[in-house]
């Protein structure tokens, strides 16, 4: 009776919620739901080297003007642990803040090679909380150099090649006669390890200075290709961990590596006469390979490369980036990588000490196989091979499976173009006279059956492939393409009513998606190179698509490993880290021009304006302070920057037989450029604390805009109009503020009088122009002038260039009729930048400078007449943003989805507001139950949700 009777009390105690200080229980938040949470912006990241990484998670919530209010924060080091009480490595605590990316781990030390664990919670704009996230991963990488252990680096100590095929013709335009070169062989290894307990977890971490195949026990690790992504290897090479736990064994494994040379040990192409440039390679391949194994009892071991392992060559009898391999299958050494194989005649390894500063983990997506094509027509040339065309002009390589003689050579020369007539392939365009060697692979039968292989160390950009060697016509089961490139996330989309607008998103998609391989390439074939003017081109549109933020880290890093000494300009007194016009690699082109050296700010800029993270602003404003100051000591008497590289590629242009065709002075645009970085910069140094250079760069930004329209904004004669010389600079001048209020009507109608009178509906941009041309047109009123010029089935256009057959975007606009060979790469990402047009102008989004990452963005869709409906979505680290919208020329209506934690300013004319209707109720109605603001009487700022607004158009 006692015990009901307390029981009893203390019941009502808790109901009154008085009782020894308890507080009400907590109201939890039904529809709130995370949807992606990340540690570094990866998902579970394996290998994460800094010590304070950053969390961030997307929320999805119904109903509108939903945002976070506070969150907390837990990390531990087991999933068990994982709780308020017990989490040991840190508990945030509730922090208020509307914080969800980017959020700093302020924990215990992270240790080097152990798992943790995390989860979040949050409570929204009314303190209501959520439930916790599922428990999420990260793992620490190797942090420093003790933690390879006593691992080494281990290189092939002989070349045993004898294959009659391992050599190759090398001649370049320059030479009379071809020499024949071998390059360096590629190393097989391998090392039998006895792990004499039950296994609980073993990790693997390698580097492969050149790239690597990594075996254990017969199988190859993982679905990466072509690892590790390209750098700068002197200064920093990377490395890649995989979690082997499920496949090394208690007993004996066999652990195999090929190691081939990549860019590292390219010794081949792109000699010059330069002493710096004269040996393109920066070695002999070589790879060091860690494996830390944590047995079930829990002690420790590791397994290592040293001098121990073993040696052979193998059938890879020739390799190289630009040439491709030669696989001579008479030499492949049967079961190499497996247990109990018989080394007694291989070698032992070198152990090395190679010139390398620094190794970090690759925190980028891998290459991968992507995608695989049939043929679409097979067809016999002239001289009676046969020709194979795929379709898609792509980057990666050919698979065959073919049934031949032992001995028999089978040659494939991929290229991107046919002749004019049709009948045969024509190589000019992927570049063997320039890098010295045609694009082929080639196998050397066995004669045992059937035999299946495709390239592992070389890949190309081609759409059609010529196949000589074999006893029959090929078909889809004989050979196939196969697209290889890094596996970059695509989360953007566009499509609209009409057609070829679609398809030159498809084309500038597909002309992007075949040149990033760890770096943002020039082209697939002849060069592959990281030029910097390019990769600040197509930036912006790659980001609309893709996930870049990583790899836009990693590619600055590129850039800032390649920075050289410079003396500046004429007066220059000093010494200043100049980027060259490539990164990475020996071929360095010389001192980055304005133009292109901009993209050491851009890419930060980029990065912070569609992500939001300020950290590459901080970890790289003393290099873009010194390159900013490298650009000023340029400055002329009449205040212009005597430094830049030009337009390059506009219609016609060719730098030897046609050099007017770039109607922009290159001074001119890199002024243009130059005044946009230095209000980039002025920012930076804001965001820096630095007052005195922010000072310095307002006054420059003025003085700049004045000398710049003293010197290059003129009248166009028997016109009331004005422009700067030349549609890029006039374009320009318009996206980046430098014209004065007053003369923006004359400038605007300057520029239209230019294409419609003297360019005859045609645009004459290279890539700085035409980045910018149809959104500056759509802004200034002139939406159907962009459609027009764009949609022009005549030469200058991009229509032209699809009616052409090109599925990727060329490096050259020519009117190609009335060329004797598609000469010049047929795959240049540069000219996909004009694409972002479709997501600014079309789709209408675009973050605000003030609040970064789209935590607050625009939508003001501006379209031309014939565009009835356009429907965008593009990643946010709050989620996806969408926006769809259909206008009969009267009436427009839009459905829009705003994410989580975000607002969106809706900017409206005052007819359009006036007439507005939100969710099929007029805005005045909306208003009782859905509180929105309006600022200066035409921007509707809208919280979170999915919206439909109708409204007549003006």
């Amino acid at each position: 009776m006692k015990y009901r009777l307390l029981k009893f009390l203390f019941l009502l105690l808790s109901c009154l919620n008085f009782s020894f200080g308890q507080t009400a229980p907590k109201v939890k938040v039904s529809d709130l739901a995370f949807k992606a949470l990340t540690c570094n912006t990866i998902s579970n990241p394996s290998a994460i080297e800094t010590t304070q990484p950053d969390f961030a998670w997307i929320i999805t919530s119904k109903g509108y003007n939903k945002s976070q209010s506070a969150y907390q924060l837990l990390v531990a080091t087991s999933p068990t642990k994982l709780n308020v009480k017990t989490s040991d490595m840190w508990n945030s605590e509730k922090v208020k803040s509307s914080k969800s990316t980017y959020v700093k781990y302020h924990g215990k030390t992270l240790k080097a090679g152990e798992k943790y664990y995390w989860k979040v919670k949050i409570w929204d704009e009314r303190n209501q909380e959520s439930g916790w996230s599922a428990p999420q991963s990260f793992q620490m990488g190797l942090l420093d150099e003790s933690n390879w252990g006593e691992s080494k680096w281990i290189s092939l100590n002989k070349d045993t090649r004898t294959s009659e095929h391992r050599f190759r013709e090398y001649i370049t335009s320059k030479m009379v006669t071809p020499e024949m070169v071998e390059g360096k062989a590629a190393a097989y290894f391998r090392k039998e390890v006895n792990a004499l307990k039950s296994i609980k977890s073993a990790q693997a971490y390698i580097c492969g200075l050149g790239y690597y195949e990594f075996y254990l026990n017969g199988k190859k690790v993982g679905d990466h290709v072509l690892d590790p992504a390209p750098s700068n290897y002197d200064k920093q090479a990377y490395y890649v961990h995989y979690d082997i736990t499920k496949d090394f064994k208690q007993g004996k494994n066999a652990l195999g590596i090929i190691v081939a040379n990549g860019f590292y040990g390219q010794d081949i192409s792109w000699k010059s006469d330069k002493e710096s440039e004269a040996n393109m390679a920066y070695g002999n391949p070589a790879v060091r390979m860690l494996i830390k194994v944590t047995f079930s009892d829990g002690s420790q071991t590791d397994f290592i490369t040293n001098d121990t392992w073993k040696e052979s060559t193998g059938p890879v009898v020739f390799n190289n980036i630009y040439g491709g391999d030669t696989y001579d299958a008479r030499f492949e050494i049967k079961d190499w990588n497996k247990v109990a194989f018989n080394d007694s005649k291989w070698g032992y390894a070198k152990a090395i000490v190679p010139d390398i500063a620094k190794v970090s983990a690759q925190q980028i997506p891998p290459i991968r196989r992507l995608k695989e094509f049939n043929p679409v027509r097979v067809f016999q040339s002239p001289r009676g091979t046969w020709i194979v065309d795929f379709g898609q002009n792509i980057a990666g390589w050919v698979k065959i499976k073919v049934q031949e003689k032992s001995g028999q050579l089978i040659e494939i020369t991929t290229t991107e173009a046919l002749t004019q007539d049709g009948l045969d392939i024509f190589q000019g365009a992927t570049g063997g006279g320039a890098n010295g060697m045609p694009q082929v692979f080639k196998y050397i039968c066995k004669g045992s059956g059937a035999e299946t292989w495709e390239p592992q160390f070389s890949y190309h950009g081609f759409r059609y492939a010529e196949i000589k060697g074999i006893s029959k016509k090929p078909t889809s089961d004989m050979i196939r393409s196969v697209l290889v490139a890094t596996d970059i996330q695509e989360n953007g989309s566009f499509s609209s009513s009409d057609s070829l607008l679609n398809k030159m998103h498809s084309i500038s998609k597909w002309t992007i998606v075949s040149n990033i391989h760890g770096i943002p390439e020039d082209c697939p074939h002849r060069e592959k190179c990281g030029w910097l003017g390019d990769a600040h081109a197509f930036c912006e549109y790659a980001l609309y698509n893709y996930e870049m933020g990583n790899f836009y880290k990693k590619y600055m890093e590129d850039i800032r490993t390649q920075l050289r000494p410079a003396k500046g300009g004429e007066n220059a007194n000093r010494q200043y880290q100049v980027p060259t016009m490539i990164a990475p690699g020996k071929r360095t082109s010389g001192l980055a021009k304005l133009d292109w050296g901009v993209a050491t700010m851009y890419l930060p800029w980029y990065n912070y304006l569609y992500y939001g993270d300020a950290e590459l602003v901080k970890e790289y404003y003393p290099e873009m302070k010194d390159l900013s100051n490298y650009y000023l000591s340029f400055k002329d008497k009449d205040g212009i920057i005597q430094n830049g590289m030009g337009d390059w590629c506009p219609p016609s242009w060719d730098r030897l037989k046609n050099p007017g065709a770039m109607e922009c002075d290159p001074i001119v645009s890199a002024n243009a450029y130059f005044y946009d970085i230095l209000g980039v910069m002025e920012r930076f140094a804001k965001q820096n604390n630095d007052a005195s250079f922010e000072a310095i760069l307002k006054k420059e930004k003025q003085e700049l805009m004045l000398a710049f329209n003293k010197m290059f904004l003129k009248p166009i004669g028997s016109t009331s109009y004005k422009w700067y010389g030349s549609q890029t600079a006039t374009v320009m001048a318009l996206q980046f503020g430098l014209v004065p209020q007053s003369e923006i009507n004359a400038v605007v109608e300057g520029l239209a009088y230019d294409i419609k009178h003297v360019k005859g509906g045609h645009h004459s941009t290279g890539i700085h122009g035409n980045r910018y041309i149809y959104t500056v047109l759509s802004k200034y009123g002139k939406a159907d002038l962009a459609y027009d010029i764009l949609t022009t089935p005549s030469f200058p256009s991009q229509t032209y260039v699809m009616n052409y057959g090109f599925t990727t975007w060329p490096e050259r606009q020519f009117d190609w009729d009335t060329m004797e060979g598609l000469t010049n790469s047929l795959n240049h990402p540069m000219h996909s930048g004009f694409a972002a047009y479709f997501f600014e102008s079309l789709g209408g989004i675009k973050s605000t400078t003030e609040s970064a990452g789209f935590k607050e963005f625009t939508v003001n869709p501006i379209f031309p007449a014939k565009i009835t409906s356009t429907s965008v979505s593009l990643p946010s680290p709050y989620g996806q943003i969408s926006s769809s919208w259909k206008s009969n020329g009267i009436r427009f209506s839009m459905n829009l989805e705003v994410p989580f934690n975000t607002k969106a300013k809706v900017l409206l004319s005052k007819n359009e507001l006036e007439t507005l209707s939100i969710n099929g109720v007029a805005l005045k109605d909306f208003l009782k139950n859905n509180p929105i603001e309006i600022v200066d009487s035409s921007t509707l700022v809208l919280g979170s949700g999915l919206y439909t607004l109708a409204y007549l158009k003006q």
